[in-house]
């Protein structure tokens, strides 16, 4: 039966969509497989019709209608699929290899990444759940989040100090040098959504060797670049 939000009428009518989404359904059919009552299922799908979910076709059976498609046209492609392409050009532009991070809870997870061809390289793996607690990207997902309890609890462990939020802030982007793994440095920047929320970080990381200690200004504004890109 899919989940129960609690609104009956709600999830019934996605029971309904679910149904209409598989193949053409006519009311018979609405009946015996989403298991209303008659007069339930034809008042949800002739309402679904009326707002354009559904449709009907030349037999009369319902099936998905132009509004999804209008609707999943102005949400436009997820986040990790409009940054594969920028992370790809990022990752020509430093020679570094990039990712894209969303957190989850208290660990950050690598949803897009781009890996440098050759030669020394720091790979994340797509789908690497890194802790919340250690590297550049970590501190620019906490120093926008709320400061709940988790964040607090995370903080306590964390192995920067407190005042490097602040820093991020300010600079608007954060650099991390041999915080999560030895050797290995990186530089992330903050990834807004359309409300202005922080919602991902985009990063580089490589050997210290060739990140230095302190991040080269070319470096931090291709990262800005790729982070401005995906924001909104």
């Amino acid at each position: 039966m899919g989940q129960n939000s609690g609104i009956g009428v709600l999830d019934k009518a996605v029971l309904v969509l679910r149904q209409a989404a598989q193949s053409p359904v006519t009311l018979a059919e609405l009946i015996e497989h989403v298991d209303l009552p008659k007069a339930t299922a034809h008042r949800i799908a002739v309402a679904l019709e009326i707002h354009g979910f559904l449709r009907r076709n030349e037999s009369g059976a319902w099936l998905l209608g132009p509004l999804l498609a209008d609707l999943a046209d102005a949400a436009g492609p997820d986040l990790p699929t409009r940054a594969r392409p920028i992370l790809e050009q990022l990752c020509r532009e430093t020679g570094e290899s990039a990712q894209l991070f969303e957190r989850e809870a208290d660990v950050r997870v690598c949803t897009a990444a781009a890996d440098r061809e050759s030669g020394l390289r720091d790979t994340v793996p797509l789908g690497a759940r890194l802790p919340m607690t250690a590297g550049s990207a970590a501190h620019v997902l906490l120093a926008w989040s709320a400061g709940d309890d988790t964040d607090a609890e995370l903080l306590g462990r964390a192995s920067f100090p407190v005042k490097t939020l602040a820093e991020v802030r300010r600079l608007g982007y954060a650099h991390s040098s041999a915080e999560r793994e030895a050797g290995v440095g990186s530089i992330s920047a903050p990834v807004r959504g359309r409300g202005g929320d922080v919602i991902a970080a985009v990063s580089v990381s490589g050997p210290v060797g060739r990140l230095g200690r302190r991040p080269e200004p070319a470096l931090v504004s291709a990262v800005l670049r790729a982070a401005a890109s995906l924001t909104g």
